[in-house]
This record gives C-alpha cells, sequence and structure tokens, in this order.
C-alpha cells in the first residue's frame, strides 16, 4: 500500500504523518507528479489560504496532476476546499474535483470566525469513509471558510449556518476537519480512507 502526501507546504503535514504512523502506515510526503501517480491512496493536507496554496501546486505542475488522479484522494481542511471549482477566499480557480464554490463563513451572535474547535458531525449520507461513524460524535475545526450544503456533503456541521464537513464525489473525499487532531473519530476516518477500494 503506497500512500502518498502532496507537499502543499502546511504546517498540519508532520501530524497527518505521524496520524498516519499510529495506523501503521508508512506514507511518503512527495511534490513529484510521479510519485504521486504512483500512489495507491493520496492526501492532500493543507492549511493556509487558498490563492497560495494553489500557486504552490501551480508552481510543481501538480493542478493537472490532482485534477485527473484516478485512485482514492483525501483533502483535508484547506485541501478540502482546493477540491472544488473555486473560492471566495482570493477568488480563486481551485481543482474543480468536486461541484461548488467555497464561501467565507458568516458569524453571528456570539460566533467567532474562523471556526475554531470541536463540533458535532450530522451524517448526510451512507458513505465506507464514514464507516464507524456515529452522527453527534465530535471533530476539531480550524476555518474560516466552508463548502455549503449540497449533493456531495457525506456530512454536516453547523456554525451559523450548516455547512459541508466532510465531502465525497466518486473517488474523491474531503474532510474540513483535522482528522488528524479529532481523536477516535479521525483516526477511523483515515482508517476508513486507507481501506477504500479503487473505483
Amino acid at each position: 500500500m503506497r500512500v502518498v502526501l502532496i507537499d502543499s507546504g502546511g504546517a498540519n503535514i508532520g501530524s497527518v504523518l505521524y496520524a498516519l504512523e499510529r495506523l501503521g502506515v508508512d506514507a511518503a510526503l512527495s511534490a513529484e507528479a510521479e510519485t504521486i501517480l504512483a500512489a495507491d491512496k493520496v492526501i492532500l493536507p493543507g492549511v493556509g489560504a487558498a490563492g497560495a496554496a494553489m500557486a504552490r501546486l501551480r508552481a510543481h505542475g501538480l493542478v493537472e496532476v490532482v485534477r485527473s488522479l484516478p485512485q482514492p484522494l483525501l483533502g483535508i481542511c484547506l485541501g478540502m476546499q482546493l477540491l472544488y471549482e473555486s473560492s471566495e477566499e482570493g477568488d480563486v480557480e481551485c481543482l474543480g474535483r468536486i461541484p461548488g464554490r467555497v464561501r467565507r463563513m458568516e458569524g453571528g451572535e456570539g460566533l467567532r470566525i474562523p471556526h475554531m474547535g470541536w463540533n458535532t458531525l450530522d451524517i448526510a449520507r451512507a458513505s465506507p469513509l464514514l464507516q464507524g461513524v456515529a452522527p453527534g460524535q465530535h471533530a476539531y475545526f480550524v476555518h474560516g471558510f466552508a463548502a455549503p450544503v449540497g449533493p456531495d456533503s457525506l456530512a454536516t456541521s453547523t456554525h451559523g449556518q450548516p455547512f459541508t464537513a466532510v465531502a465525497g464525489r466518486g473517488s474523491c473525499f474531503g474532510a474540513q476537519f483535522h482528522p488528524e487532531r479529532s481523536a477516535g473519530v479521525g483516526a477511523r476516518i483515515l482508517e476508513n480512507f486507507i481501506a477504500l477500494e479503487a473505483t
């Protein structure tokens, strides 16, 4: 099993690698197209701004590579947002693997943006990625932008308004929260992703 993390420059890369190591998965970190294309599973982590992350992928010649990956792909946090067509953050074109536009979260009375901390997951539809994850379990979020709820939402959460917490379309998946910081729920989702069959 060859698992590759795309070197997106995100600050969460080390903790994602460690979370996989705890599951017995020895993942590689790479910005090389050949290495990524040869992987069985690919993870796109990300922390920071959408524009900078897309510029980094472009600089490494990885935009078309990620757009065309046939194997299971998991975007984490900003990595999930990059899977959508575009983002309001910097008005940037993204990877287009999932239809829709990522939007700035709206605050509200007593609500801070960015959304930071534990929040519940509401299961929207069944998926092998969410096997063993019960409705109402908690995950750890840090983000100020989010994808709206839509047909590709596997799980949602609410911070002022509902948003997509887990997305899935074909072999492409995303987790808006940080699985590597979400205790048992995060470990289960990573484990489920590693166990996915290629479609």
